[in-house]
């Protein structure tokens, strides 16, 4: 944006503002208006970067980058762990802000790389590397925590549900990995209308089966990108997509700043404000060693560290099955809180990487800071 704001937090705003919870007017009733479009809002973000993201690049960064997303995972959602039980709001608590701080949001993620034109840079590899193993774990961890949270009795139905979790996903990497020039003769149509029905259809049929395993939807759309990025196709659905992802994506944040009532969250200000600070440092030091892990200078670790610091749609997903399940009713206002700040500063805070970098001793770094690789066209 000509102002030098990323988009994302203007949307979220623009939602409080016309809000059912902010006086006066109010152009939607909640956030349940817009529930659909919402939906297929994160579906093509993550669709979308699915597309961008080949499963070659994961498979050729082999074990530093499977080890860059462990360590991540193991600093973040174990802090917001540590963090949950610190507050004493109670055990079931502990565990749902484990997930809430500890998983950074792939559409806010997504979206920061493409407005700030940085989907060209070598760390973004690394980034969306973090995020995808970010994604196998949501499926793990929403497979683990459902019986925690919800109704699930014993072991076996555990098992049952992160069985039928981990199958699914499983038959979707496959069809990424080896089964894209079958895809490819689906999509292999000459009509720019059709070839646009066949992979909204793809994306919205997947996501849904997605629902039914237990796997997020979100996640469902990004290995249909996945599968449709390796086709002969996949540069042509990237152009034909990009309109539906920016004009979808929009009402994903302004639906989101629906369900956020500013009047709830000065009870819970204190505690947002230490797990933000908590979300920084840890963030921070997983960015900084995953990017010196990659030999990468000093600026593009930065990069890494602060690109991943929002959080968003996971969070807010949590929030739904806390509440459904009548936990500590602090739980709302204080996700709502702490997402609203982060989804704010974190794109923020990516904008004005540089000026950290530029603080860190460059002997921690002594790699040669990379060359920006060539930006595909949206």
């Amino acid at each position: 944006m000509r102002i030098g704001l990323p988009t994302i937090p203007l949307f979220m705003l623009a939602g409080i503002l016309f809000g059912p919870h902010t006086p006066g007017i109010a152009l939607f009733d909640g956030p349940d208006d817009l529930k659909l479009l919402s939906a297929l809002g994160l579906v093509f973000l993550l669709f979308y970067l699915g597309l961008e993201f080949h499963l070659d690049d994961l498979v050729s960064g082999g074990g530093r980058l499977v080890a860059s997303g462990a360590l991540y995972l193991l600093l973040n959602v174990g802090g917001g762990l540590a963090f949950g039980f610190l507050l004493g709001w109670g055990g079931r608590e502990a565990f749902v802000l484990a997930g809430v701080i500890g998983i950074s949001s792939s559409a806010i993620v997504t979206k920061v790389l493409m407005d700030l034109r940085r989907l060209g840079n070598p760390e973004s590899r690394l980034i969306l590397g973090i995020i995808v193993v970010e994604d196998v774990f949501l499926a793990l961890y929403l497979a683990l925590l459902q019986p925690i949270v919800g109704n699930a009795h014993g072991f076996g139905e555990t098992a049952a549900e992160f069985g039928k979790a981990f199958g699914f996903l499983l038959v979707l990497a496959c069809a990424a990995r080896w089964g894209a020039r079958w895809v490819g003769r689906l999509v292999d149509l000459k009509d720019d209308e059709l070839l646009v029905v066949t992979f909204v259809g793809l994306a919205v049929l997947t996501a849904g089966i997605a629902e039914e395993f237990g796997v997020s939807d979100a996640i469902g759309a990004f290995m249909v990108g996945l599968i449709l990025g390796a086709t002969k196709a996949g540069p042509r659905i990237q152009t034909l997509v990009h309109p539906l992802r920016d004009a979808f994506a929009a009402i994903f944040f302004f639906a989101f700043g629906l369900s956020i009532d500013p009047g709830d969250l000065a009870s819970v200000a204190l505690p947002v404000a230490l797990a933000v600070l908590l979300t920084l440092a840890l963030n921070l030091a997983a960015g900084l060693l995953a990017g010196r892990l990659h030999g990468f200078g000093r600026g593009p670790s930065t990069n890494v560290a602060l690109t991943v610091l929002s959080r968003g749609e996971f969070a807010l997903v949590l929030a739904s099955m806390a509440a459904a399940a009548g936990l500590d009713a602090r739980l709302a206002p204080f996700i709502a809180g702490y997402v609203l700040v982060l989804a704010v500063a974190g794109p923020l805070a990516a904008t004005r990487s540089e000026r950290l970098a530029r603080l860190l001793p460059a002997r921690l770094f002594p790699a040669r800071e990379p060359t920006r690789e060539p930006e595909r066209a949206p």
